[in-house]
């Protein structure tokens, strides 16, 4: 018995349909997998050296809205009359809540051109860990003093001469395309600190950047590739550098300049993975 031109045409339509669903799920998993340290991606510091799962702190961003206050503080003042402002850096603007933002999977930090910008702590203190950030930023203004990049470990006690200071990732300019590291050693009066520079590192461009700080030194990584290892060096007038007692993680974009006449800036992280 022959067949009706609609009836030959059935299967087809439901195999280009299968085919259709099959292709959206699998590109809404590669989607879900780039959030995740499930995939092999050995640009990442945590994956190439087996760093293992990441501690409950750690922070993916999917969600909308504030940063989540369960593992991020952020300025508490009325500086100038806004309620989530205090001074900034240096007393230059102010750092603000309102300045850091959750949407779409990226927690975006925004400096403007009056000198407000954002700020974040980590609500963990420890001697020792790894840790892991995605992260670029841009300016968006066309003229102006430039914001200056930060991921940190900032000490406990607040007391950097005393306990040490780790500035594991800086800049000023991401069109520079050079990535800096200032490492402040422990009981140093006078400030010694190690500086480290890598160029280029296009910095409007998504990296990896990664620290590790253990009772053998610290290391920085970036895209899964060390780019610094410092231990030791303890003199009169200074101690081992990894002998900070204890500190958190800083996220910050500050200002170094003024109250105005600053480039308007924005600082993405896409995520942020605490390891022991």
């Amino acid at each position: 018995m022959g067949t009706s031109r609609g009836q030959r045409l059935m299967p087809t339509l439901l195999m280009t349909a299968l085919m259709t669903l099959s292709f959206v799920s699998v590109s809404s998993a590669e989607q879900a997998s780039s959030k995740t340290n499930a995939v092999a991606d050995e640009s990442q510091a945590a994956v190439r050296y087996g760093w293992g799962t990441p501690l409950s702190i750690s922070d993916e961003f999917d969600y909308t809205g504030p940063v989540n206050p369960v593992k991020w503080a952020v300025p508490s003042g009325d500086e100038g009359g806004t309620a989530g402002c205090w001074p900034g850096h240096g007393g230059n603007g102010r750092r603000c809540a309102k300045n850091s933002t959750v949407a779409d999977g990226i927690m975006t930090m925004r400096g403007e051109a009056n000198g407000d910008t954002g700020w974040l702590r980590q609500k963990l203190d420890r001697q020792y860990g790894r840790w892991e950030i995605r992260s670029r930023s841009r300016n968006v203004g066309t003229s102006g003093e430039l914001y200056h990049v930060l991921h940190l470990i900032w000490p406990t006690s607040g007391k950097r001469l005393q306990d040490g200071e780790y500035d594991w990732v800086e800049y000023s300019n991401p069109d520079a395309q050079c990535l800096q590291a200032f490492l402040h050693y422990p009981k140093s009066p006078s400030d010694k600190k190690e500086r480290r520079e890598s160029c280029p590192v296009d910095m409007t461009q998504w990296h990896n950047f990664a620290f590790e700080w253990t009772s053998a030194g610290l290391a920085g990584y970036v895209d899964g590739v060390q780019w610094f290892r410092l231990s030791g060096g303890a003199n009169a007038d200074r101690g081992d550098i990894q002998a900070m007692p204890s500190g958190h993680l800083n996220i910050q974009l500050d200002n170094f300049t003024g109250d105005s006449g600053l480039r308007p800036a924005v600082f993405e992280v896409d995520w942020v993975r605490v390891y022991d």
